[in-house]
């Protein structure tokens, strides 16, 4: 496959082989998972945002496995790299007591970048906000666990503040703070003291103009719920204030920077902990390391997952107790090969300039939809290559999705009647205006 020349190409979707592949996994897979009729052939050519199904049809995947596949498919930045290195087994080496030496420990011999390695680069590019421990683990949902009991262990509050249309997760912690879904928290017991408020999502909005509900009456809604005089939450009660930098599922969402202004002043006058939930929006993915680098907040705790491999919550030496044993995990952070591929992104992400790229070609995409004029689009926003279309209808944009799918161009849905698109860091200028043009002929051809 030459990345630099192909193109979709697909005689039918789903094909009777990925059906078979879909039928065969639902035998023993728990009823309520979701698998959709993409089945990708790993032994087959992939590369970049194209890969190769089952059934041998060539798709364009701007979907990016909701953001785990931040290079995309067997990218060389990160293969190259880890073709030199001799695997051994086991792979996974319990809990984080058991270290290999760093790859910049002189008497080292080691050719894999270990967890140590992993924690020295996440430290690194979240120094802006004095950050310099780690705790590594599996997931993004564990990564924002964590991230809750370091903060009420720090300020023995009882209270944590989320926000509406908010996911962080599907443990029963996180599942507390999720305002997206009512299907994602229906009948299941919740963390109490969880308190809500709106998240400001028109991107353009201030104080004055505000219709989300966030700013009113010459205050704000966490203003109002902080006052000391008429508020009905005692900030210095309050453990955190959960919330993501741009909301993923709840509608790929940028805040405004009145907003984010509001939250930052607010965690300083009032020493708020802010954990910034970054599982999608982190890792280069809006044009910066962290989405939160865009706005004037300060996070005091940042998760990230997905794009990293490993699921990691990034702090202070101050927030992390020092309890030995207070927080642990038995496999986590001993996934030696994540860790591995871990550094090994974020290298690439550096050594290749790929936030820069992220942010040109981010800005591509938007200019090119937007030329398009697409019939039933409403809004068409993002950051970097976080990228969302959001339509008239939810019936619009499922058909759109699924025809578009049937076309070769793999997409996601999120919030109600939007379409978002998570194109690999390095993604070629071609490669942005092929996915543009599929998408629009797609719309018109569903009009």
């Amino acid at each position: 496959m030459n990345r630099d020349s192909v193109e979709p190409e697909v005689t039918t979707v789903p094909g009777d082989i990925a059906e078979q592949v879909a039928e065969y996994h639902h035998e023993n897979a728990a009823t309520s998972t979701y698998v959709c009729n993409f089945a990708w052939d790993y032994n087959a050519p992939a590369e970049g945002p194209f890969c190769t199904d089952v059934d041998g049809n060539v798709l364009l995947d701007f979907a990016g496995h909701v953001g785990a596949a931040p290079l995309g498919y067997n990218n060389p930045k990160v293969l190259d790299r880890l073709e030199e290195f001799d695997l051994v087994d086991p792979m996974k080496i319990a809990g984080q007591d058991f270290y290999l030496p760093a790859e910049g420990v002189p008497e080292s011999d080691a050719s894999i970048p270990g967890p140590a390695d992993l924690m020295d680069r996440l430290t690194d590019i979240s120094g802006q906000y004095g950050m310099d421990r780690v705790f590594l683990s599996n997931s993004g949902a564990e990564a924002v666990e964590n991230a809750l009991k370091i903060s009420f262990d720090n300020s023995q509050g009882k209270y944590t503040i989320t926000t509406e249309g908010a996911f962080h997760g599907r443990t029963l912690g996180t599942l507390s703070l999720n305002r997206s879904r009512s299907k994602y928290r229906r009948h299941f017991p919740e963390i109490d003291g969880v308190q809500d408020m709106p998240y400001c999502t028109n991107a353009s909005c201030d104080a004055e103009s505000c219709d989300c509900g966030f700013f009113f009456d010459d205050t704000s809604a966490l203003r109002r719920m902080l006052d000391p005089e008429t508020g009905y939450v005692a900030a210095d009660e309050v453990a955190a204030l959960v919330m993501e930098p741009f909301q993923g599922e709840g509608g790929y969402r940028p805040p405004s920077e009145a907003f984010m202004d509001e939250i930052a002043e607010l965690c300083d006058e009032h020493n708020l902990t802010l954990i910034a939930d970054e599982i999608q929006s982190g890792m280069g993915r809006t044009g910066e390391w962290w989405a939160s680098d865009h706005y004037a907040i300060e996070p005091d705790v940042i998760t990230s997952a997905k794009a990293l491999r490993v699921g990691a919550t990034i702090s202070t030496e101050e927030i992390f107790p020092d309890d030995r044993g207070r927080i642990s995990s038995t496999w986590g952070a001993g996934d030696l090969l994540s860790s591995a591929r871990g550094v090994a992104t974020i290298d690439a992400i550096e050594e290749y300039d790929l936030l820069d790229n992220a942010t040109e070609r981010g800005r591509q995409m938007q200019e090119l939809l937007a030329e398009f004029d697409m019939p039933g689009v409403i809004d068409i926003r993002g950051k970097g290559l976080m990228l969302a279309v959001e339509f008239d209808s939810k019936s619009r944009r499922d058909a759109i999705q699924e025809e578009a799918f049937a076309n070769g161009l793999l997409t996601l849905g999120c919030g109600k009647q939007t379409l978002r698109m998570l194109p690999p860091l390095d993604v070629t200028e071609r490669e942005i205006h092929l996915a543009a043009e599929m998408l629009a002929d797609t719309a018109e051809s569903v009009a």
